[in-house]
């Protein structure tokens, strides 16, 4: 694979039951529920006597979590509000897709850092209307983590409990896909079947997985590596599943509103966006470092070495949103029967991307077919 690679918690979790999320058909990335805005001055703050663009401010969502690296990054050192001039940069962390969605369509949430799954999803609903993707950020990250005095190989897997995040989630369409590629049969709904798929939070996976309530997960990262640290083996990395080694984890979103009123501003979140990419993927060691920091400064707790280390690497940071692959995971759902098959056309506007790279030397990216027009 080439380097182009915050909070109120709205719901019990429960380490091994099913648990009933609000999702509709295809849901979040899977990190709970809930968002805390942060007006700290560290990071609200434009430079004194700066010009504006063409709104005040920006409020930018993400999640605390490594495969929104290039928002962590972005933000904690301020590669995107230089670009923003005058306009004030206000981050908002949330802790799943839906949630975050939920934001962009009330009017309090411009552009967000958000999974494929909740982006298919909430376009769906909104009949094209809610949303665009605008930009690429992360690639991989993701894999099967197995104990493995129970699990030892791929057909083990069979009659075994194995976690993913949310019902629906882009992780777990991607296990109900590979375990219907093993000629299993799974129910999507209740996740009962020759595996039986566990829905619970990734924050209430290790411990489950330490307790031996399931017995693998098919889970991002830093999750996975937390569970290879307890003594998990990974048994399959979803990049393998991928003719190019490659797939859409993060996509950057904004409301067509906002995005219609203020395409400059857009344009300079961009800007923030590519030149963030570009130093994380010349400087991964520092962008290691500087992503850790900002996860401390929202969680009060950095990941410890054994858990960062070995997840940095796995996940890809790039421009290129793989709009193929996008539509590949919907596809992946829909013969999963979780969803009908969605419209995508238009959920993709990657003009002011294009603009970007091209001012930067760099070749424009391919909505695969699926462009606004």
């Amino acid at each position: 694979m080439p380097a182009t690679t915050r909070t109120t918690l709205r719901r019990g979790l429960a380490a091994v039951a099913a648990l009933p999320l609000l999702i509709g058909a295809l849901a979040s990335c899977g990190y709970g529920s809930g968002a805390e805005k942060d007006d700290s001055p560290e990071k609200a703050a434009a430079p004194a006597g700066a010009k504006k663009l063409s709104a005040p401010e920006v409020r930018l969502g993400y999640f605390p979590n490594l495969t929104h690296a290039t928002a962590l990054v972005g933000v904690q050192d301020g590669l995107i509000q230089r670009e923003l001039g005058g306009t004030v940069l206000k981050p908002q962390t949330f802790n799943a897709g839906p949630s975050e969605i939920e934001a962009l369509n009330g009017g309090s949430l411009d552009i967000g850092f958000i999974g494929p799954s909740p982006s298919i999803n909430a376009y769906v609903k909104s009949k094209g209307k809610n949303l665009r993707i605008v930009s690429g950020s992360a690639s991989g990250g993701v894999k099967l983590v197995v104990d493995p005095k129970k699990i030892k190989t791929l057909d083990d897997v069979k009659g075994k409990r194995i976690a993913t995040p949310q019902k629906g989630n882009t992780q777990d369409v991607a296990l109900l896909n590979w375990i219907s590629g093993k000629g299993w049969k799974v129910d999507p709904e209740s996740g009962k079947g020759d595996v039986s798929v566990v829905r619970t939070d990734n924050k209430v996976t290790p411990d489950a997985f330490k307790s031996g309530s399931i017995d693998g997960a098919w889970v991002p990262e830093p999750t996975a590596s937390k569970l290879v640290s307890q003594g998990g083996s990974v048994l399959l990395d979803e990049t393998s599943l991928w003719p190019d080694k490659k797939f859409v984890i993060t996509n950057v979103i904004v409301s067509q509103k906002f995005l219609t009123e203020h395409p400059d501003v857009v344009e300079a979140v961009l800007r923030g966006t590519v030149k963030t990419n570009a130093w994380i993927n010349a400087n991964p060691d520092k962008a290691k470092a500087s992503a850790n920091a900002a996860l401390k400064a929202e969680t009060g707790k950095p990941l410890a070495p054994k858990v960062i280390d070995p997840a940095w690497p796995s996940i890809a940071i790039t421009d290129d949103p793989l709009a193929a692959t996008l539509r590949t995971q919907s596809e992946w759902a829909v013969r999963a029967g979780l969803i009908e098959q969605p419209d995508l056309a238009g959920i993709y506007d990657l003009t002011l991307l294009n603009k970007v790279l091209k001012a930067a030397g760099r070749p424009g990216v391919s909505d695969a077919g699926l462009g606004a027009k």
